[in-house]
């Protein structure tokens, strides 16, 4: 199996508003070249609290790349290339629930899918696989991340369904009811792919989501616009890079989650019958399966 990198263990993927780290002690930056072509930026490589860790701003530096346009596959690829067996995941979300107010965090454990036709499997061009998503985050990080919230004095949900719709506009006033009916939590754009993705990788992955408005369904709050959404962003991202630090710190290298062995019975296709161009390409992926 082709070999990683860099023996980076823990990878931190920052949404709208979290570009940099405070506190990371910066080595070098990456910029890959992956079979699924260019990932968001150049990934960020040094050491915070102790840890090596690779930081890749989602959207990139600069914020320059929507929603739609991210490139999932090439991301979650270059993780894995560098040796990141850990993703934390930081985003910005709408709230759906009056008692998510703006300003709390939630760690999200389901996810609901809106988007159109994202690309979000390594598995394809002669060969398949199914990988178990019943539970999409890792247990053991999501317990992390929430005790890291409590140590640093935020007001942490311990559990939400993340529904990602497709953007980037925000939602309509009849979407926005019609999900809260569906009994979701939170809403975003992103981090439905990088969680199958990171799964099929057999990378641990979990989610801080930043509440910062109520979406457009709340009507005693205006409804929900950029101006307002960075007034509270500003706020959030403070609190969470302070979770991210404390959280690094808590990752433990022996754990027992079944993150790591997604792909073991997930692979359907005759191992004779991949096409080799397929295998090259999946092989930092699933190469320890051929």
């Amino acid at each position: 199996m082709s070999q990683p990198l860099i023996g980076v263990a823990i990878g931190i993927i920052g949404g709208s508003g979290l570009y940099e780290m405070e506190g990371l002690k910066v080595i070098d930056e990456v910029c890959l070249e992956t079979p699924f072509g260019k990932p968001s930026d150049a990934y960020i490589l040094g050491e915070l609290e102790g840890r090596k860790v690779a930081f890749l701003p989602r959207h990139g530096r600069g914020h320059r790349i929507s929603p739609s346009e991210l490139n999932f596959r090439a991301n979650i690829w270059g993780m894995k290339k560098l040796g990141v067996d850990t993703i934390i995941a930081v985003s910005a979300v709408g709230s759906m629930k009056k008692e998510i107010e703006p300003g709390h965090m939630v760690i999200i454990d389901q996810f609901f899918d809106r988007t159109k036709g994202r690309v979000a499997t390594f598995f394809n061009d002669g060969i398949v696989a199914h990988i178990t998503f019943a539970d999409p985050v890792c247990p053991e990080l999501r317990k992390n991340l929430i005790a890291s919230g409590k140590k640093v004095g935020a007001t942490v949900h311990e559990k939400g369904t993340y529904l990602c719709m497709e953007g980037p506009q925000f939602s309509t006033r009849a979407e926005s009811n019609l999900y809260r009916q569906w009994g979701v939590d939170v809403i975003g754009m992103t981090n439905l792919q990088e969680a199958k993705l990171a799964r099929e990788a057999e990378i641990c992955y979990a989610t801080i989501a930043l509440s910062t408005d109520y979406d457009c369904w709340h009507e005693g709050h205006e409804d929900v616009t950029i101006e307002a959404v960075l007034s509270v962003l500003q706020k959030n991202v403070e609190t969470a890079k302070k979770m991210v630090r404390e959280a690094v710190a808590l990752v433990s290298a022996g754990r027992s989650c079944g993150c790591r062995s997604s792909l073991k019975h997930a692979i359907l296709t005759d191992r004779s019958k991949i096409p080799p161009e397929t295998k090259t390409r999946l092989e930092i992926i699933a190469g320890k399966y051929w």
